[in-house]
């Protein structure tokens, strides 16, 4: 079940909260009791099983075309 992190405006305190995503807009009160709290904007951490990192990608003109036009000859 997804958590969705608040900010209480009275009490200036962040929580989270479980709720399935149907009532991801729904209020929430703080665990203070207050009802004036906002939804906030959280990153999403995605992990992967793989520990080897990502290969780099080359840089500048591997001569592999591509570019703006396709490795067409801009001309």
């Amino acid at each position: 079940m997804p958590r969705y992190e608040y900010r209480c405006r009275t009490c200036d305190d962040t929580f989270e909260v479980s709720r399935p995503m149907a009532e991801s807009s729904a209020p929430a009160d703080c665990p203070a009791g207050h009802a004036d709290t906002v939804k906030l904007l959280s990153a999403v951490a995605v992990g992967g099983s793989s520990s080897a990192p990502a290969p780099a990608r080359p840089m500048g003109g591997g001569g592999g075309g591509g570019g703006c036009c396709g490795g067409g000859g801009c001309g």
